[in-house]
């Protein structure tokens, strides 16, 4: 995932919240707000410190951007994404975060309309 297609700003990340819909969980948030005539999709990713260390709030936040990367094709690009890690996240493995983020994408409406929503 290039540093281009990532949220940073806390402005930016403020306008997700108030502005965009979102959709929970146990393990994540989901938040996503459409911007009109963005090429690619960006994410912003929220990790508290209550979940761990830095070292497991790193590893769950490129995981997180690993499945990003890994369905960028069947996601919706004209949308901002952020994405707030819960306190389960810290005991799953890849599989079972992609599996809940599956489920909250799903929820979201954010996969496009011909896709396949399972992995091959």
């Amino acid at each position: 995932m290039k540093k281009a297609f990532r949220i940073k700003k806390n402005e930016e990340f403020s306008l997700v919240f108030n502005k965009g819909k979102s959709v929970a969980n146990r393990q994540f948030v989901l938040y996503a707000l459409h911007k009109e005539g963005q090429p690619h999709f960006r994410i912003g990713l929220s990790v508290s410190k209550r979940i761990g260390n830095a070292v497991m709030r790193n590893r769950i936040k490129r995981v997180i951007r690993e499945w990003f990367n890994q369905y960028e094709d069947k996601l919706m690009q004209d949308k901002d994404y952020v994405v707030i890690a819960r306190k389960p996240t810290a005991e799953m493995d890849f599989f079972e975060m992609e599996k809940s983020l599956i489920h909250v994408s799903k929820k979201a409406g954010v996969f496009k309309k011909d896709t396949i929503h399972s992995r091959n």
